[in-house]
């Protein structure tokens, strides 16, 4: 076979039809540029790299924050990569007394607990908290979720990340509500 400057495997499988992205010029795909910092300036560039897989184009839709109030009971932050989602994170509140039901996905395995706010799952696609914040001024239920595209990740890799993310969404999104004060 002739150095072409395209790796064997690259050759070997363009002659067999199917051209392998990022191949044909012999560089890996480019993980997309994050933000510095993303949804409600929760998470630092680093902590959403796994979960964006390769691509070019980075879009972020949020509010800068994640202050919910009785007018306003719930904020999204949705990242896009070339049009696909890849994180969903969510905050939702209800008034105090009102509990959040979460019915199991079947077509993913069994969630394990997470010992955070009241109740908390994690699996192997995302991560939902729940928390009954009472204050002097104002008390109210609060629901944390984050899911995420993990295809492109190690299986045992998943739920240690959102373990990891959800940890530190928790503890930002209980400042900005207000939970507890």
């Amino acid at each position: 076979m002739r150095n072409t400057g395209i790796p064997f495997v690259c050759a070997t499988t363009f002659a067999l039809g199917a051209l392998m992205t990022g191949c044909a010029d012999g560089q890996k795909e480019a993980t997309p540029q994050l933000p510095e910092r993303s949804c409600f300036g929760v998470f630092a560039r680093s902590d959403l790299e796994p979960l964006m897989g390769s691509g070019e184009t980075v879009k972020e839709t949020s509010p800068t924050d994640v202050r919910l109030t009785a007018d306003h009971r719930s904020a999204t932050c949705t990242v896009d990569v070339d049009g696909k989602g890849r994180v969903l994170v969510t905050a939702t509140r209800q008034p105090l007394g009102q509990s959040f039901l979460w019915h199991p996905d079947q077509s993913q395995p069994a969630p394990d607990p997470l010992a955070l706010g009241d109740k908390g799952i994690v699996w192997n696609t995302g991560a939902r908290v729940a928390l009954t914040c009472k204050g002097s001024a104002d008390s109210f239920e609060l629901e944390l979720g984050i899911s995420g595209s993990t295809e492109h990740m190690e299986p045992a890799d998943r739920r240690p990340l959102f373990t990891s993310l959800m940890t530190k969404y928790l503890e930002v999104a209980k400042q900005q509500t207000g939970c507890g004060v």
